[in-house]
């Protein structure tokens, strides 16, 4: 069995003395899409932060492509193969849709004509963005702009994509076109760690499914077998219906 691309070992940290993850197992294979689900405040996006460098935690606790890594700061990891959509998409406002993308571009794993992602296919993934790549991303609407988030974070030549929210705030039919790329998106050999609030988007989008709660995992398990009950229980720590 090949070891796991990304994979996270007894992980543990949050912000300074307030601690939000608790001895954290996790690991992902190449092309594999996992979801990590939990309502908020579960730790969900403090263990992205930890795995990306973000937030400070031990060297063995985070192991990418057979080496820890575990405090490489954010910059060395996307130069490793690890790229972040972050909550919030963090545009830059003032630049247009090309000029955010070049950003990637600049500081890659790979030059663009060497990687599996160059603007022109991502324009083909994403036509609206080749119809707009000259506008500034602020006058974009919120799915245009989540667009350009996955864009810029592809154009790093991922390995690993980690994914904060991505549907969060905007409306059903754009959810849809968004994660209706993901299956190319992992097709192409690019690991996707998913973390979503919305259950059902979860498990019909990744092949394995993590639930947290408080900080810790309370759950884990092939997305299309785990019930609606076990989810429940995982989710709130007791019995309650998930929509």
């Amino acid at each position: 069995m090949s070891e796991p691309i990304l994979s996270t070992h007894a992980l543990s940290g949050g912000y300074g003395d307030f601690q939000a993850l608790f001895g954290v197992d996790m690991h992902i294979d190449p092309g594999e899409v996992i979801a990590l689900i939990g309502a908020n405040g579960a730790g969900k996006s403090t263990f992205l932060k930890s795995v990306f460098g973000m937030l400070p935690v031990a060297k063995q606790m985070v192991r990418f492509d057979g080496a820890d890594v575990g405090g490489t700061p954010a910059h060395k990891m996307v130069r490793q193969g690890l790229a972040m959509v972050p909550e919030g998409r963090r545009l830059f406002a003032g630049m247009s849709v090309e000029d955010n993308m070049r950003v990637a571009i600049d500081n890659a794993r790979l030059p663009e004509d060497q990687g599996q992602w160059t603007r022109d296919r991502l324009f083909d993934l994403f036509p609206i963005l080749g119809e707009k790549r000259r506008e500034m991303v602020e006058n974009l609407s919120g799915g245009q702009q989540q667009m350009v988030a996955i864009s810029r974070a592809l154009l790093c030549q991922p390995r690993v994509l980690l994914c904060d929210e991505i549907s969060l705030g905007l409306a059903p039919k754009v959810i849809r076109e968004i994660y209706a790329v993901v299956p190319e998106i992992s097709a192409a050999g690019t690991a996707i760690v998913l973390v979503e609030q919305d259950v059902s988007l979860a498990k019909s989008a990744s092949n394995r499914l993590y639930c947290m709660l408080e900080g810790r995992i309370t759950l884990s398990g092939a997305s299309g077998e785990i019930s609606r009950d076990e989810i429940a229980t995982a989710y709130f720590g007791g019995s309650h219906a998930v929509a």
